[in-house]
């Protein structure tokens, strides 16, 4: 075994022992239970750790995490993951987290091309083909990126939230609230995109809104 690896091992075991050290019994009321109250769906990028960035031990957050942090309502993996957390967890929140400085993102708006995964980026590209006209009004690339990053983690909200999961966990009365948040590589903090939808109706209002602050509706 390489020497990386090894050090990976004992990192392990350093853990372990100051987590026993806190809680002697924390591993053993861990094996036998499972109950978040939080999924989180997030980008697959290794500088987003998402249970440090929120100071959670395991067993407090249920997470599923991708490239570019997309909810496709084809992708079985990630339905899978929300289906369990929704009628099994009883889960409370489901938080979108995206993060600036995206390789999805800057992949998919500057169209390069690294094989396979070009297919799973054409869902930001149509973000990006929906949202043109508003992100054209942005002065440097920068902005308009961190822009998109935004409105990635809106519109996979907006995924969520019509899901037939979520849809049907709100019919039958499940206490479930859908929030988006952004993470800032830069600083470590996570941002509140404000919103955060409980309800068919205030989905639908958040579209509007969005849409009028976007261009895609004209007032």
């Amino acid at each position: 075994m390489s020497q990386k690896l090894e050090q990976l091992l004992a990192n392990n075991r350093a853990w372990a022992k100051q987590i026993k050290s806190q809680d002697p019994e924390f591993f053993t009321k861990l094996s036998t239970q499972q109950t978040p109250k939080y999924l989180w769906i997030g980008c697959s990028d290794s500088r987003v750790p998402c249970t440090q960035l929120v100071d959670l031990l395991p067993g407090d957050m249920f997470v599923h995490r991708n490239v570019a942090n997309l909810v496709i309502h084809t992708d079985f993996n990630c339905l899978s993951v929300m289906q369990y957390a929704i009628d099994v967890l009883k889960v409370e929140h489901i938080i979108v987290c995206g993060h600036y400085r995206c390789g999805g993102i800057q992949a998919a708006m500057q169209h390069q091309e690294f094989g396979l995964i070009d297919n799973w980026l054409r869902h930001v590209q149509d973000t990006l083909n929906k949202y043109q006209n508003y992100l054209a009004a942005f002065s440097d690339e920068q902005s308009r990126m961190d822009a998109v990053c935004e409105l990635n983690v809106m519109e996979q909200v907006f995924n969520v939230c019509e899901n037939t999961l979520v849809r049907n966990a709100w019919k039958r009365g499940q206490n479930i609230t859908v929030h988006g948040w952004i993470y800032s590589v830069e600083d470590g903090l996570l941002r509140d995109l404000n919103l955060s939808l409980a309800t068919i109706e205030e989905m639908k209002a958040a579209v509007k809104h969005l849409d009028l602050k976007t261009g895609l509706i004209v007032t």
